[in-house]
């Protein structure tokens, strides 16, 4: 994508100084006595056109570098009216080189400093329009992917909504505390607690951006709590969380949907049942989570799996860009690694 960018740049650059020269060269034919035009004043509109395409690549190359896409228009039209005039005095000053052999101006005149003002200006004027153009372009452009952004939020958001509201897993549930209110009927009401936190945080989580990495972590909690009174002894929990995995914004209901397909498509699977183990570490990249099912992983097996396994992909990807990490592989001894790096964001301090 961005080699496509580049390549329209350069193309929009090339084409539109070409114009400016074709321009140029038109309006000295058809101002010119029947004389004729001199081959040195084509290629002097030529080598105009070819200093202008340079000093707005170098002017591009400067505000990205400051991040003047990134201002407000009080801030940026101050910047960008006193960048063309410098680059408008400073092509002046290179043309002079060439201009007085040509014979386009005289040495004496060319030093003139009315002469200098007024080319400068019509430089630092043509500038402006590359710069208004160019600033018109990035603004329709970030507002494109900003539709895109919100469209595909919006989309995995409902996504993660209804896988999260399994009606499978309500039915499970709801089943095994049915089960425990003669049997326990204090662990029953501990596990109607855990289910109504579940079914809460469905609906509220997925309204933010991102949440507290403890927040996600009682859910886990929870949902791992009512899958143990199904599976019983067949499931096994490990926790093994850094203390300053607290401290990170994650994305909402990211972790409890990877360890809702660890237990789905690996423990559910083996007679015996197995082990699902959540850890973390933190570094000066940021946090790294690994989750570990027992269980053998086999890309797109499953239809469900492969759908949450893609929503965090994409959440990742447009929260984080390409700092975000995320892979799953097998480990021996029947395990499966499901491992997620998020860069260096704590919480703010309110």
């Amino acid at each position: 994508m961005i080699n496509n960018k580049n390549r329209l740049y350069w193309s929009l650059q090339i084409g539109g100084w070409s114009f400016y020269a074709i321009v140029q060269i038109i309006a000295l034919i058809l101002s010119s006595s029947s004389a004729g035009v001199s081959t040195q004043r084509i290629l002097f509109f030529l080598y105009e056109a070819l200093l202008c395409l340079l000093a707005t690549h170098a002017f591009r190359s400067f505000m990205l570098k400051r991040n003047w896409l990134d201002l407000g228009f009080p801030r940026l039209i101050p910047r960008v009216v006193a960048g063309v005039f410098l680059l408008g005095a400073v092509l002046y000053l290179i043309r002079i080189p060439i201009s007085i052999p040509l014979g386009l101006f005289r040495k004496e005149v060319a030093w003139d400093i009315n002469v200098f003002l007024g080319l400068s200006v019509y430089y630092a004027f043509i500038f402006f329009l590359w710069a208004v153009l160019y600033f018109i372009y990035n603004y329709f452009e970030r507002y494109n992917k900003s539709l895109k952004y919100e469209a595909s939020v919006k989309e995995i958001e409902l996504q993660n909504l209804k896988s999260q509201l399994n009606p499978h897993f309500i039915f499970n549930a709801l089943n095994s505390i049915r089960a425990l209110v003669d049997e326990n009927p204090q662990k029953s009401k501990q596990a109607i607690n855990q289910l109504s936190s579940i079914l809460r945080s469905s609906l509220t989580m997925e309204k933010r951006g991102l949440t507290r990495f403890d927040e996600e972590m009682r859910m886990v909690r929870d949902y791992l709590g009512l899958e143990g009174i199904r599976f019983e002894e067949r499931l096994q929990t490990e926790f093994d969380i850094h203390p300053d995995s607290h401290d990170f914004m994650v994305p909402p209901l990211m972790i409890q949907t990877l360890v809702e397909n660890g237990v789905k498509h690996g423990i559910s699977k083996l007679k015996e049942g197995g082990l699902i183990r959540v850890s973390t570490y933190v570094d000066e990249v940021g946090l790294t989570i690994r989750i570990q099912n027992s269980g053998q992983y086999v890309n797109g097996h499953a239809k469900g799996e492969g759908l949450g396994l893609n929503n965090t992909i994409q959440r990742l990807k447009l929260l984080y860009g390409d700092v975000a990490s995320f892979r799953i592989t097998n480990e021996k001894n029947n395990f499966v690694l499901t491992e997620i790096q998020i860069p260096y964001t704590k919480l703010k301090s309110s």
